[in-house]
């Protein structure tokens, strides 16, 4: 049995849940066959596609999706900016569609990297439109987990355009992006990378085996914690973290169809107003972060939290402390703690990089508080009221205002 599937996989089916189960556990080999997808010629047509152009300070990148996919690109976009002389930002589709004049302009060179499922959500589609249309110098590089999407097929042939496509198994059946989202991140980390490809590989390779560990090391304590009636999860990270963390609140609110309230901070936002939310109803899961400067904020709040004593259980989710560390955080060891070792060259990385781990834990924990609810895990919303791609946007035509 797949050490996810703390149930049968006839038990899954039954519960509506078996292709997420499926889609959480798959992630090591989707990064493998996404590494292998990387061969020496594609490594050259990005290299070609991208390389230059990012070396103009005065060209801009713009990482853009909805909802998870937006996400993807805030998980990246300090680590890429910082590599690269253009300036790189995150905006999502769903504020670059309706606010493009914030955005965009016509002078100014633009790549718009596209985060995509099913590469048929509206926004997608209409946000290339609109950066064809605004931008003289247009760009795009679609990263996507679908080759019979319209992302994808529109796009195939223009020489404006590279099409960098996940492996088959990447999109999901399920509702909720899982193996999606970790494959186009680390798709991105990759083709963005400045070190050499053997290393970037060998990264992704690492990630591999460490998640086949977590996904069989933590199953049965995330099955368990998920059989505690919490009814508001809070998740705080920092950094490239506090967009994991707003994935993890979105992957609970999604698969629970919303009867877990859920919310994302930073570790040193959460005390100006949303510790408010904090109740003995409420699990707090925090992802400390890598970096040892960083990491003090992340523990004095967690020590704070336990010393208090209002949340009804705070735990972290990531690494150890480091060697030689004395936060007083990384010295108290609830029960529930999900931290683990990583390799020196790994825990280098950084957070960018190990947040497709740490996400492993608020996926299954989102499938199995699903499950212990009753509903389907596959298919939260049966209604209809919240699709698997968004219904019900309509795309009005953007008129440039005249500047006098």
């Amino acid at each position: 049995m797949n050490p996810l599937l703390t149930r049968s996989r006839d038990d899954w089916q039954a519960q509506g849940g078996l292709s997420t189960a499926e889609e959480i556990a798959q992630q090591p080999m989707v990064w493998r066959e996404l590494a292998q997808s990387l061969g020496p010629a594609q490594q050259a047509a990005l290299a070609a596609f991208l390389e230059a152009w990012l070396r103009e300070p005065s060209h801009q990148v713009i990482l853009t999706g909805a909802g998870s996919s937006a996400y993807c690109g805030e998980g990246v976009v300090d680590e890429i900016n910082r590599l690269w002389p253009a300036q790189v930002r995150a905006v999502p589709t769903t504020s670059l569609i309706s606010h493009p004049a914030l955005y965009l302009r016509r002078d100014q060179p633009t790549l718009l990297v596209s985060f995509a499922r099913s590469g048929n959500s509206p926004e997608s589609l209409g946000a290339v439109d609109l950066v064809r249309q605004l931008v003289d110098q247009p760009r795009f590089l679609n990263i996507t987990c679908n080759a019979d999407g319209s992302l994808f097929t529109r796009n195939a042939a223009k020489r404006d355009s590279f099409n960098l496509l996940m492996p088959a198994r990447s999109c999901d059946r399920g509702f909720a992006m899982t193996s999606s989202f970790t494959c186009m991140q680390l798709a991105a980390l990759l083709a963005f990378g400045r070190d050499s490809w053997d290393a970037r590989l060998a990264r992704v390779e690492a990630l591999a085996t460490q998640a086949e560990r977590l996904l069989r090391d933590w199953a049965a304590p995330l099955a368990a914690l998920a059989q505690e009636p919490f009814a508001r999860l809070v998740y705080l990270g920092s950094g490239p973290l506090e967009a994991l963390a707003k994935e993890s609140a979105l992957k609970i609110l999604e698969l629970t169809c919303g009867h877990v309230l859920a919310f994302a901070n930073t570790c040193l936002g959460f005390r100006h107003g949303p510790k408010s939310i904090l109740n003995e109803n409420t699990l707090v899961m925090v992802f400390p972060s890598s970096d040892a400067h960083v990491r003090k904020f992340d523990a004095d709040l967690v020590a704070e939290l336990q010393r208090e004593g209002v949340a009804g259980r705070v735990l972290q989710v990531g690494l150890v402390a480091p060697a030689g560390s004395d936060s007083p955080a990384d010295l108290i060891a609830p029960a529930g703690n999900l931290l683990c070792s990583v390799g020196a060259e790994l825990a280098a990385a950084g957070d960018c990089w190990l947040a497709p781990l740490w996400l492993l834990a608020a996926q299954q924990y989102a499938l199995h508080r699903s499950a212990a609810l009753g509903l389907t895990p596959d298919n939260p919303f049966p209604d209809g009221t919240v699709n698997r791609v968004v219904q019900g946007v309509t795309l009005h035509a953007y008129v440039a205002a005249v500047q006098h």
